[in-house]
């Protein structure tokens, strides 16, 4: 498993029955994860403490608690800054245990010694953006959000990237990614964290068992003569990395060689010593 653990502004400080409490800068929340089905103790502190916590309703969906909270405030991870809050669903705008991606992203950009040019689909808040143009890169950045491609914006901003040569695009990913083929633009790495299922703006509905591999397929068209990288990260249940690596090398490895490695990405938990899994990602690489 690739293990977060490089952070000081973000701490997962226990998990159990079904919630974490988290450390986020200078507040403690607590939020659901359908990954903790263990029980705990809740002997830490935090549990009676907390800041926020957001509550699940029986009849769907749920609701925070956060009289405590800020409107916003930033967490730092190395020389990058992130705007976060409490949104709908629990969410707060940041995935921390990407941070393992991240630090990948940017050794092989700072490790290419040439121009590098990053497409980043599904985009969300531009964590990997930002990490992205850091190392060096032109990044186009993708969403069909345009408050998540706002919000990317703010990150860039807070992190001294505001003059970076991102291109934020409000879209349909595979519809960009299409006029991209026909413009005859081309990228050296390519990121995509697909949902599991979503509607695009005209309703068109994406299901990731039934499309994910023909929008692989497209997005290979995209890739430059000599690509770097090609991450695929999901938080669908039950989908195994494998089947990332899979994809990976039926999809690019013929055309391109390399080779593809898979795992699970998550983070440490500070009162046991164990690891909450958060996810799957897929790394091709070209050597």
């Amino acid at each position: 498993m690739w293990v977060a653990d490089g952070w000081k502004d973000y701490r997962l400080l226990d998990c159990g029955s079904g919630e974490k409490l988290e450390r986020w800068g200078d507040y403690t929340l607590i939020r659901p994860d359908p990954q903790a089905i263990w029980r705990t103790p809740r002997n830490h502190p935090g549990w009676r403490r907390a800041d926020a916590r957001y509550a699940r309703s029986s009849s769907g969906g749920g609701q925070w608690d956060k009289a405590r909270l800020p409107q916003r405030w930033t967490v730092s991870y190395q020389d990058l800054t992130f705007n976060v809050k409490p949104m709908n669903f629990k969410h707060t705008g940041l995935f921390p245990e990407q941070a393992v991606n991240w630090d990948f992203l940017r050794r092989r950009i700072q490790g290419a010694g040439r121009e590098v040019n990053v497409l980043n689909l599904f985009a969300y808040t531009g964590g990997a953006t930002v990490a992205c143009a850091a190392a060096g890169a032109k990044v186009c950045h993708v969403d069909a959000a345009k408050g998540m491609v706002a919000w990317a914006k703010e990150n860039a901003k807070s992190s001294g990237l505001e003059d970076a040569p991102i291109r934020y695009i409000v879209d349909d990913c595979a519809k960009f990614v299409e006029r991209e083929i026909r413009r005859g633009r081309r990228y050296d790495g390519v990121i995509m964290d697909p949902p599991s299922y979503g509607r695009g703006p005209s309703g068109e509905i994406w299901k990731l068992e039934e499309n994910l591999w023909p929008f692989v397929e497209l997005v290979t068209q995209v890739l430059s003569d000599r690509p770097l990288f090609f991450l695929i990260n999901s938080y669908t249940t039950g989908l195994a990395p494998s089947v990332l690596t899979y994809l990976l090398e039926s999809l690019v490895t013929p055309r391109f060689g390399g080779h593809t490695v898979s795992d699970e990405v998550g983070l440490p938990v500070e009162e046991t010593g164990l690891v909450l899994p958060c996810g799957a990602t897929g790394r091709w690489t070209a050597d």
